[in-house]
This record gives structure tokens, C-alpha cells and sequence, in this order.
């Protein structure tokens, strides 16, 4: 008996993700929950350097000024309750000091330049197509930092802007990093607060732009589409999966979806890694009755002896 409807999922043949990849993740906050993932598995992964980013349009800006490495300056930043901040940007970088929040603004922009560069994998994850625009400098923001709504107006995009946008940050991408793999997915997290039939139409238009893109034979190579939305909408179809707001997905969820991306996109032989350093990562959690008794002590010396084959094969690998 099936107690589940589940959708058809094969591998990747092509430029499957091992622990010589180089992994960049950008967009929602389910970026950061696979990233969580990739950080936890030791994978060479670097995850929304800029915060979270909900929208297309806050990716297609970081990701050029990044590969244009423009330089923050006093012009982009503003004060505002207390604290600096950036409207390209996500809160997490704010800083009472403006000198610091430039400097670390300036700082991922290189860093990021680096791994946009050199990645093998980048992933991105649309949040939504609803986006605000500040009437004062009539540009899209990432974040509104609190600053009152009536400095803003609110715009859904349609999916030719949409479809730009992701045009636009692959060309990028790709005029300085032709074989990279740019994984499009879309993020199961409903932004009910935009209202539920405004949320539907925000994710088919994220849906319908991305998958335009991948039919143009010109702009499709080395892109791809992981169906995180639609495994959540269907086969996790339940408030079980959900956080206590009902929007999230929890734990059992994310972990979920993840073992689905493992299954299509993680090659045979990092799979056999990634066990290998699960088993580290759990007996490094592990807390003792006695630290001092015999069979901990050889227990430590055992961890140690695997953590050290690891490095021996990733000397990039810090537990």
C-alpha cells in the first residue's frame, strides 16, 4: 500500500558534487537550511555571504556588484534605529559602526567574487516575487531594515522581470565561470504575510520564469532544477513537517528534502565520506558519564584515528 504520492528524481550525470567541489548557496532561508547540511557534511560550501535574500532581483544585484567587485561606500549604507545598514543586504550585517558595516560589506564582496570564481556548484533558492521598491532612490531593496512601509512601494514581479534577472545573473556567472552548475530551486516556505493567494501567485511566477529559462537551449547549459517546493507541497503534504508556525519546514522536513538532493546530485563516493563523517560529527556530540573511564579514552583515541584519515584525504576538512 502507498501512502504517498513521490516525484521522479534521477541523478545528475554530469558534475556530480564531491568533496572537491566548491559550493556557493544563495537566497531564502532554505539556502541556509541545505546549507546547514553541507556545513555539517564538511563539504567546501559557502552559504549566503550576504544574508538571506528573498527575492531575484537582491540576487542578481549581489552577485554583480560582487563580480564587478564594487566597492560599498558611504553613498550605500544609511542610519537608521541606531544602527548602519544596507539596502543591498541582509540585516545580519547591520552594525552600530559605519566603518565596520563597510568593511565587512567590502569584505564579502571579495570573498564572494572568489567563490562565484572558482565554484563548481552554485545553488540559488527563490523565496519570492514580491518585492519592495524605496521611492526615494527608485530601487529594488533586499531588506527594508525596519525603516517604515510608506518609503516604499510594494510590486509583484512579473515573470519576464523575473526571467531577466535570472538571465542576468547566470551571463554574469557564466562569462567568468563557464563550467559551473547553477541549480535553480524554489523555496517551500509560504510568505503568508503577502497573503495566500498572493504567496501562489509569487511561486508560480518564480516557477514559470525559471523553468522558461531552462527551455532556451542557449541559456540551459550546465542548469538545473531541484524540485524543493513541489516535495513539500506534495509529498510532505502535512502540518507534521512544519515548524510551530505552520510555514516553516522543521527539521524532519528539511532533512527530508535533503536526502532527496543527496540522492540526485551527491556522487556514490562523497556519500561514503559524508557516513564516515557523520559518525565523527555524532561522537564528537557525545558527552560522557565519566570522561576519565577507560572505554572513553579509547573511544577519543578511535575518533581520533578516523578524524585523521579524513584529513589525510581532505586536509581542508576542521572538525
Amino acid at each position: 500500500m502507498k501512502l504517498q504520492t513521490q516525484i521522479p528524481l534521477k541523478q545528475e550525470k554530469n558534475n556530480l558534487i564531491d568533496y572537491n567541489a566548491k559550493l556557493l548557496l544563495l537566497g531564502s532561508c532554505f539556502s541556509e537550511n541545505i546549507g546547514e547540511k553541507f556545513t555539517y557534511f564538511k563539504f567546501q560550501s559557502l552559504v549566503n555571504p550576504f544574508g538571506i535574500l528573498f527575492h531575484p532581483k537582491a540576487i542578481e544585484t549581489v552577485v554583480e556588484k560582487a563580480l564587478d567587485l564594487k566597492k560599498y561606500t558611504d553613498k550605500d549604507v544609511f542610519f537608521h534605529n541606531e544602527q548602519w545598514h544596507c539596502f543591498d543586504v541582509h540585516s545580519k550585517l547591520s552594525n552600530a559602526s559605519k566603518a565596520i558595516l563597510l568593511e565587512d560589506l567590502n569584505a564579502t564582496i571579495q570573498t564572494t567574487n572568489q567563490q562565484l570564481t572558482k565554484a563548481t556548484h552554485i545553488i540559488i533558492t527563490l523565496g519570492t516575487a514580491w518585492v519592495y521598491k524605496h521611492i526615494e532612490t527608485n530601487t529594488i531593496v533586499a531588506n527594508c531594515h525596519k525603516v517604515p512601509q510608506k518609503a516604499f512601494t510594494k510590486q509583484l514581479l512579473t515573470v519576464d522581470e523575473i526571467l531577466n534577472s535570472l538571465k542576468n545573473i547566470v551571463s554574469k556567472i557564466k562569462q567568468v565561470n563557464a563550467n559551473a552548475s547553477v541549480i535553480f530551486t524554489v523555496s517551500p516556505v509560504r510568505h503568508i504575510k503577502d497573503g495566500f493567494v498572493e504567496n501562489t501567485q509569487s511561486k508560480s511566477h518564480l516557477i514559470t520564469a525559471i523553468h522558461q529559462l531552462l527551455q532556451e537551449k542557449e541559456q540551459s547549459l550546465g542548469l538545473a532544477y531541484f524540485p524543493s517546493f513541489e516535495i513539500m507541497l506534495d509529498e510532505l503534504r502535512d502540518y507534521r513537517f512544519y515548524k510551530e508556525d505552520m510555514l516553516h519546514p522543521n527539521k524532519l522536513a528539511v532533512s527530508y528534502i535533503w536526502n532527496k538532493f543527496q540522492q540526485v546530485w551527491i556522487s556514490s563516493e562523497a556519500n561514503k565520506t559524508m557516513q564516515e563523517i557523520d559518525t565523527i560529527q555524532k561522537g564528537l556530540m557525545h558527552k560522557p558519564f565519566n570522561p576519565n573511564a577507560k572505554a572513553h579514552l579509547q573511544f577519543l583515541d578511535a575518533l581520533d584515528q578516523k578524524i585523521k584519515r579524513i584529513k589525510t584525504k581532505h586536509d581542508f576538512v576542521i572538525f
